[in-house]
């Protein structure tokens, strides 16, 4: 094996992790929220931007207004999951570059002064980070239900401004009761890797 993690971590982040349908009622901490971020925050993004903003649904209320966005195989566990986090692009991310960028001021100004360039570089860049952020539940111990089945507009006027654009709905937890589907395949190395 040519892999320095230790299998045990392998296994925890990548080829035992699933998408959970089902969650315990044990709730997930700010704590845990945080020590989680603090963790992935350090993945590589293009300029170190970072346009990713999470939105944690928590209340009653704001899980109600959720629900009923969601596709109907998605209600139930979206429903009873401890936690939901809205990961959603901010296209207005370049203000923070200049602290970001403290040895490159002009990135702000020289690459994204256009908002179509803008929303390409925060929906790739956050897109990134959403799925550092998977792995960091993943490492916290927990599961993570990513989700895309929802109408995206309605969740965008129920939660978010014209600045934010959703990527996915998370379920956060610890597994529940059949919490997993049957793996499905993925594609073989030879399938994807090609050398020139």
């Amino acid at each position: 094996m040519s892999l320095i993690l230790d299998p045990t971590a392998q296994d925890l982040l990548f080829r035992e992790a699933r998408t959970a349908n089902t969650f315990t009622d044990e709730p997930v901490t700010d704590e845990q929220v945080q020590a989680i971020y603090d963790l992935v925050k350090y993945g590589p993004t293009a300029f170190n931007q970072s346009p990713l903003r999470i939105v944690l649904v928590r209340s009653t209320e704001g899980r109600e207004r959720l629900v009923r966005h969601m596709a109907e195989g998605n209600q139930a566990k979206t429903s009873t999951a401890p936690l939901v986090a809205l990961l959603v692009a901010d296209n207005e991310f370049h203000e923070e570059l200049p602290a970001l960028l403290p040895h490159f001021p002009q990135a702000k100004d020289a690459f994204f002064s256009e908002r179509p360039v803008r929303e390409q570089a925060a929906a790739l860049n956050a897109s990134l980070q959403a799925a550092y952020f998977i792995i960091g539940v993943r490492a916290a111990g927990l599961a993570a239900g990513p989700m895309t089945g929802y109408d995206a507009a309605g969740i965008e006027k129920e939660f978010l401004d014209g600045d934010h654009k959703l990527l996915m709905v998370v379920n956060i937890g610890k597994p529940g009761e059949d919490a997993w589907f049957p793996r499905l395949p993925r594609l073989s190395y030879d399938e994807v890797v090609t050398t020139v």
